[in-house]
């Protein structure tokens, strides 16, 4: 039975929200996407939490504007402040961008990296374009789920998701990427059989620069699998985990 953590920190400006906190084990952090909640991935956190400790942070309840290096500085010390020295992480979509970044300025403080449907080397971020031009217009590309917890941080904090959008449309990832190759982290690339936000040739480009893995991932029956289906998937997804030979996801020894 998985433990519960942390279920109603507040945001202090020195450290991330941190929602969900379950399990015990090794640390995975699960990064979300773009104008999302942790509780779009709890169904999701709640499967890994049987072998593993998932954390869930907020990238986007900040009191102030959102900066890439702020975010970054705040994400750090919210894992020294859950005491959390080495961690696999997960990043969705943007959230890969901070994942990016994080294992660049700490590559000893990871243990692998997973990338879902994410920010990959394009600097040109539909998403995030269509973000800043129409935000509502977003609930024609995305799930009732992720429309939910779109419009609901959009209520809430405006002026960081406008902040995140134009740093992800603007921002290049090319150096960070050289960095964490050179470092020879682990690294692995899963992406949906049609993911109508981004696009797969430039997540292989980015794949094949990472030195990463890079998985196509398909359903029985042929299902159409779309860019939020590491939440509506949940099953799914941790089975594609499952493939990748995580050491923290790998089953106990004998006592």
């Amino acid at each position: 039975m998985a433990a519960r953590r942390g279920t109603g920190s507040t945001t202090t400006g020195s450290t991330l929200h941190v929602p969900i906190d379950i399990g015990s084990g090794l640390p995975v952090v699960i990064l979300e996407g773009f104008g999302m909640r942790p509780e779009t991935y709890r169904h999701t956190a709640t499967l890994l939490a049987e072998r593993c400790r998932v954390i869930v942070p907020s990238l986007f309840a900040l009191p102030g504007p959102w900066r890439y290096p702020d975010v970054l500085a705040i994400f750090t010390a919210t894992l020294e402040q859950l005491e959390i020295d080495r961690v696999t992480m997960i990043g969705h979509s943007f959230g890969g961008g901070i994942e990016l970044g994080f294992a660049a300025r700490h590559p000893k403080r990871v243990e692998a990296l997973v990338f879902a449907d994410t920010l990959a080397v394009s600097r040109e971020w539909v998403l995030a374009s269509e973000a800043l031009r129409h935000p509502l217009g977003l609930r024609a590309m995305a799930t009732k789920k992720a429309t939910s917890a779109f419009v609901d941080n959009l209520v809430r904090h405006p002026r960081q998701l406008v902040g995140a959008a134009w740093w992800a449309f603007t921002s290049g990832r090319s150096e960070d990427i050289s960095k964490i190759a050179a470092a020879r982290v682990p690294a692995h690339v899963l992406w949906a059989n049609r993911d109508t936000i981004l696009s797969r040739s430039d997540g292989e480009t980015f794949a094949r620069e990472l030195e990463a893995s890079f998985t196509v991932v398909n359903a029985p029956g042929d299902q159409v699998i779309d860019h939020d289906w590491m939440f509506e998937h949940p099953d799914l997804f941790v089975e594609h985990l499952d493939l990748l030979g995580l050491a923290a996801l790998a089953p106990a020894g004998p006592s």
